[in-house]
């Protein structure tokens, strides 16, 4: 018992003695620390951190090779504006040799021993951060690639499938921070990745190699009844659609199979008719019942070109038709309501060559409109346009209150006499815009202008049935009917006075010719004048529906008077020019109307 607490004492005192004689001084850190993989074991707080920070601020830009499968990225701590907090690491690594007597002693001899690594405190910029992992994830690339097969000429082969890589984000974050706080350059840091495999992978797509040899290796004919067509070998490889991306299977499709049986089904294929209406001279009509078409199969077609395709024996690929229905079956247009006369208009028209041909140009453009219960009928968007291109020669137009030429003169015509059926009918009138000038031959204070794509003629049907708008063009007139379900309405109008609203707008022009102070009168001018045109329409009980009131009013036309200057010596001092300005008023609102054709 004795010699145990002697050996307990003496051990104890052992231990107390080597704790004073490693307990060191507390200014130096403990032997055997290591601060991001430098030994600093020996050294002051102060030199420890100045040591670190000098070979930090040396490493800063100097990159790190970060790979990924054969890729790589450099990245340097400099790029990320990473920062170490050295001084922090310094005094973690003291207090692991700090305490007390023979316990801070003892504590050192502990780190002498089995070493002391410290990893110092990191601040990053994050949003550099980020910046660099999302590029080296979307490099990678985030889809593997299947097998596929692929045509070289009309050699079949299998392209092999890629397998893709993907970064665990976190761990990759946790990498390159710590590579890059650290002093170690020149080696290269793997990053942390998971493999995707392919779904499809090339021996899957054996069999469909074979099929697609055997698609290739002749001519395929295809029938239709009497007719018959050859495909040959390479007309069959482009209407196959080879396995990829992620398809195993030898299908016919494609955009190369789409147009081949698109112009295919036009040589067979019979347009259905839809039901139409056949007016009468008495205002009656009748339907004229649809026409079912026909068309090709093409799903059906492009099966037994597969088919076909994949035969050693019977390489013929029989084509079927089906029935193609029309848009509009006789029972549509029985349900629509386009009975007989709802009401008609006539316009006298003339002119010159070209007038007369884009009246009739665009009555035809109008011709057949169909508008539906509740809809509103837009002029310009019938008729869309009027270019060149569509065929609208240049004739006299109205432009800014001059009558000139230009492209589409006389459509006009057309709109004035359409928007006259409407107003006979007693439809709601949403639209409308007069003439610039005063036109003699249209009906007073119910013209209408247009002018594309901003001056419209529009109203609404709203007789509860589908109307139809015909145009019937003459030698010198212009009718428009409307045929629907006949409303049983009554329409009045009434025109108010023709008045002159200013005097004629004058423009002298000298001429030399003539004797000094001589006038004549070169073209004669029209006042600016305004009228208006009153529409009441009554239900068929004889209760007024609506009663509206157009206003227009018109520029006046400049008069040209010559005067002689034959034997003065000195010209005028300047032409005398009076003008006049012109609004349009339509339903109580004024505008000034836009160049328009007449």
């Amino acid at each position: 018992m004795l010699w145990t607490v002697v050996v307990v004492v003496v051990a104890g005192l052992l231990v107390v003695g080597l704790g004073f004689a490693f307990a060191g001084s507390d200014s130096t850190l403990p032997a055997g620390t290591k601060i991001a993989g430098v030994d600093v074991g020996g050294l002051s707080t102060t030199a420890a951190t100045e040591l670190l920070q000098q070979r930090a601020d040396e490493v800063s830009a100097v990159p790190i090779a970060f790979t990924a499968g054969q890729k790589h990225w450099l990245l340097s701590a400099k790029k990320l504006e990473l920062k170490v907090d050295w001084g922090a690491a310094v005094q973690a690594a003291r207090q692991r040799g700090d305490g007390f007597g023979p316990v801070q002693g003892l504590r050192r001899l502990g780190v002498r021993i089995f070493g002391a690594e410290v990893t110092p405190p990191t601040r990053v910029y994050v949003p550099a951060l980020n910046y660099y992992v999302d590029r080296i994830e979307r490099s990678l690339g985030a889809e593997p690639k299947n097998a596929a097969i692929a045509l070289r000429g009309l050699h079949p082969a299998i392209v092999p499938a890629q397998d893709a890589m993907t970064l665990d984000r976190t761990a990759a974050e946790d990498v390159l921070v710590r590579a890059l706080s650290g002093f170690e350059r020149g080696q290269k840091v793997a990053l942390p990745v998971a493999v995707r495999p392919a779904k499809v992978q090339a021996i899957q797509l054996q069999r469909a190699l074979a099929q697609t040899r055997l698609a290739v290796s002749a001519p395929v004919h295809l029938e239709l009844g009497k007719r018959a067509w050859r495909l040959p070998r390479w007309r069959v490889a482009q209407l196959l659609r080879l396995p990829a991306d992620g398809s195993r299977k030898l299908a016919v499709g494609g955009a190369a199979a789409t147009t081949y049986f698109e112009k295919l089904g036009k040589r067979v294929a019979q347009k259905p008719v839809d039901a139409g209406f056949a007016v009468h001279t008495n205002g009656g009509v009748t339907i004229t019942p649809d026409k079912a078409g026909r068309e090709l199969d093409v799903r059906a077609a492009a099966a037994a070109v597969l088919a076909a395709a994949l035969s050693r024996t019977d390489r013929t690929a029989a084509l079927t038709i089906v029935s193609a229905a029309p848009e509009r079956t006789t029972a549509d247009a029985q349900a629509m309501g386009v009975h007989k006369v709802v009401s008609s208009y006539e316009t006298i028209y003339g002119g010159d060559a070209n007038r007369i041909h884009n009246v009739q140009l665009v009555a035809h453009l109008v011709d057949g409109a169909l508008i539906a219960p509740g809809k509103e009928f837009s002029f310009n968007a019938t008729t869309g346009e009027r270019s060149a291109e569509k065929g609208f020669l240049e004739a006299p137009v109205i432009v800014n209150g001059e009558l000139q030429t230009g492209l589409g003169g006389g459509v006009c015509q057309v709109s004035t006499t359409v928007f006259n059926a409407a107003f006979e009918a007693g439809l709601p009138i949403t639209e409308r815009t007069n003439h610039a000038l005063y036109i003699s031959h249209y009906p007073q204070g119910r013209d209408a202008t247009v002018n594309y794509p901003d001056v419209d003629l529009k109203f609404v049907n709203d007789t509860g049935h589908w109307l139809l708008l015909r145009t019937f063009v003459g030698s010198s007139s212009l009718v428009v009917n409307l045929y629907g379900t006949p409303t049983g309405r009554r329409v009045e109008s009434e025109t108010g006075p023709l008045n002159v609203t200013g005097p004629v707008p004058v423009k002298h022009v000298s001429d030399p010719s003539l004797p000094k102070g001589q006038q004549v009168v070169q073209e004669y001018g029209q006042p600016p004048r305004s009228t208006s045109a009153t529409r009441t329409v009554y239900a068929p009980n004889g209760k007024v529906r609506s009663r509206t009131t157009w206003y227009s009013s018109y520029r006046g036309e400049t008069q040209t008077v010559l005067v002689g200057t034959k034997g003065q010596t000195k010209p005028p001092k300047g032409e005398d020019t009076t003008t006049s300005s012109t609004t349009t008023t339509t339903t109580g609102t004024t505008t000034t109307p836009p160049p328009t054709t007449n």
